[in-house]
């Protein structure tokens, strides 16, 4: 493989100076060279300024038949409130196989939400010398994405409310007229949407006037139970004042109140359709199918059955493109969908993991990063978006600090933006051996997939050279291909550079085929319990509430999905305060939602909130606008003691 043009030398700095002070100090290449890099000619893309550009999926189209380079996963041990530089080291490593290793690569990471931006961790562009730029943009509104899924996710939530209110104050001859409005020359029709609907019912009628009393029943009253709705607004930010509200206490709503609630954008199901999509075609069908709730009869109620769907893919139909940017060192990143892994599949979307790995090609490489730990992030990508893909990684690498480990083996409480305890800061290479149990667990479960498994050490400067031997020969007892100790944080894509030759050589090791962790035709309750085990699990508890549900789901066909489980991300049990790699536990599910659009069941375990709050001190404190330059800082926060 040739060298890339784009590759860009950095000077680095030490002490690392603050990441959005190394990310303004380098001019960034105009976008259309890294498309030129990667053979995107303009016809390939759209410009969004100078620096970020939408990959057009015509692309894939024409690049159907060429062959695809390797797949990298990249998870994590349980983490810290802190984050352990999973993002830091995904980009790290592909600055390392692009601008040192003279291989083609590409990087896939997931448009950060704003929650956290503004909220305790702050933003997700990676870290130090290993960034994606620029790093405001990327933090912020990006090319829009994620205020379209906002924009369409809340109009089919007013589009349900409004239905219930319209049903509910006339005749079914009148909803149809209604529905189906005469033409300048009073004639009634049908709307493209309502024929889906029709066929749905079983009608074969082509207008209106030829329906039967209870045919304009069936079609014009959807019935739904206000008890029975689970779809709720969204919006981008931090808000638990949110979690629960009431709407329908205006007088016009005729007294039509009920108790609903706000999610945080990222959770909704409109973003696991784009993650998980394939295809134009497939997103219209996918965001048609989505339910909202059931009828007063118990049928399933779709936003097609609304006759949003349509309106919906219109709202979504640029963000499906994803959205190129570059790293520091010149290195292409494709941005694209940014679902939570706690609280959804964690992953970012499939169309651009498939552009990038035509992109690179043979003997390149596409790394892609899976949230939070991968008893959560790295199983849902293997699980859910793997099967939806239909492709297969060849290397998961698992990210490990010495901080998170020796919290692992029972030290001190992690708490962020409190100083660490001088235990994480001083050597203690007992506790950092007694913290290893989670590693161990996490790579004998990704392990189980059929991959190889890589370790990479997020070095810090704090870390001593026996506590990382420790992690090092607790890894290979726990059967990782290789362990690799990186610095890409202080020293770039340079400080990666063994990590990128540990996963060249896995990846060209491979030698067995991709492992599901459950079969899709057993039960949900079988599905969940698989998973439950091996987080560590004994058994699973389930609340009245998750029994009924799950009785609903699978009597409505849909017990054939994969499961998308919602849990803490600070422990391998429901239980935050649990860390290491704690057994014998019964897992509770509290509720069972499904997202029928995007194709998963999601238990909720314990107490698991889709709306994350604020601290009393959040990172909005130190964000700010330079007025004189025009240029923002405090995005980011710096967790690693440098």
């Amino acid at each position: 493989m040739s060298a890339s043009k784009t590759v860009r030398k950095v000077e680095v700095l030490s002490p690392v100076p603050a990441d959005i002070d190394i990310a303004n100090s380098v001019e960034p290449f105009h976008i259309s060279e890294i498309a030129k890099d990667l053979n995107l000619s303009p016809k390939h893309y759209d410009l969004y300024g100078k620096y970020k550009a939408k990959v057009l999926l015509s692309v894939l189209d024409e690049l159907e038949g060429s062959g695809d380079g390797y797949y990298v996963v990249v998870g994590g041990i349980t983490p810290t409130p802190l984050g352990e530089g999973k993002s830091t080291t995904t980009v790290g490593l592909c600055q390392a196989l692009g601008a040192f290793l003279d291989k083609k690569v590409v990087t896939c990471l997931r448009q950060p939400s704003q929650g956290p931006t503004f909220g305790i961790k702050g933003g997700a562009a990676g870290g130090g010398y290993s960034q994606v730029i620029p790093m405001d943009e990327f933090n912020l509104h990006l090319t829009g994405d994620i205020h379209a899924i906002t924009a369409a996710n809340n109009l089919l939530a007013a589009a349900i409310d409004t239905r219930v209110f319209h049903e509910s104050t006339q005749s079914d001859k009148a909803l149809l007229n209604r529905l189906c409005p005469p033409n300048k020359e009073g004639k009634r029709s049908f709307s493209d949407i309502m024929f889906r609907r029709l066929k749905k019912l079983g009608i074969s009628k082509n207008k209106p006037e030829e329906l039967s009393p209870q045919e304009v029943k069936k079609l014009a009253r959807l019935d739904i139970d206000p008890a029975s709705i689970t779809w709720r607004r969204v919006m981008d930010v931090n808000d638990r004042f949110l979690r629960k509200i009431t709407v329908g206490q205006g007088p016009e709503e005729k007294g039509m109140v009920r108790e609903t609630g706000f999610d945080i954008s990222v959770a909704s199901e409109i973003m696991a359709v784009l993650a998980l999509t394939t295809s134009l075609a497939d997103m219209r069908e996918r965001l048609g199918k989505m339910v909202i709730g059931n009828s007063k009869a118990g049928d399933p109620v779709t936003a097609d059955d609304l006759g949003v769907g349509g309106a919906l893919t219109v709202l979504m139909k640029d963000a499906i493109n994803p959205t190129l940017m570059q790293t520091l060192e010149g290195t292409p990143v494709l941005v694209h969908a940014g679902p939570f892994a706690n609280i959804a599949h964690g992953n970012s979307s499939i169309v651009a993991d498939k552009i990038a790995l035509k992109l690179a090609g043979p003997g390149g490489f596409v790394v892609t990063e899976a949230g939070f730990g991968s008893d959560i992030g790295t199983e849902k990508f293997m699980n859910i978006k793997c099967r939806y893909s239909s492709l297969t990684p060849q290397c998961a690498v698992i990210v490990a600090t010495i901080r998170a480990l020796k919290m692992h083996g029972g030290g001190p409480e992690v708490v962020a933006g409190k100083p660490l305890d001088r235990a994480y800061t001083t050597e203690n290479v007992s506790l950092v051996e007694a913290g290893c149990v989670n590693l161990a667990r996490h790579i004998s479960n990704t392990k189980a997939y059929g991959v190889n498994v890589v370790v990479a050490v997020n070095m810090f400067a704090t870390d001593s050279e026996a506590e990382l031997n420790a992690v090092r020969n607790a890894a290979l007892a726990a059967g990782a291909y290789d362990a690799v100790v990186c610095t890409h944080h202080a020293h770039g894509g340079k400080g990666a550079v063994e990590l990128g030759i540990a996963v060249q050589k896995a990846c060209e090791n491979v030698t067995q085929p991709l492992k599901f962790l459950y079969p899709l035709d057993i039960s949900i309750k079988e599905k969940i319990e698989a998973i439950a085990r091996s987080y560590g699990a004994n058994g699973v508890e389930y609340s009245e509430q998750a029994e009924k549900q799950i009785e609903m789901y699978s009597k409505q066909g849909f017990s054939g999905l994969p499961i998308c489980m919602a849990k803490t991300q600070y422990s391998f049990s429901h239980n935050a305060a649990e860390k290491g790699a704690p057994t014998g536990f019964s897992l509770p599910i509290r509720d069972v939602r499904a997202s029928i659009g995007a194709g998963f069941i999601y238990p909720l375990v314990g107490t698991m909130s889709t709306m994350p709050g604020l601290p009393t001190r959040p990172c909005f404190y130190d964000i700010d606008l330079d007025t004189a330059t025009g240029k923002s800082f405090g995005l980011r926060k710096d967790f690693n003691p440098k």
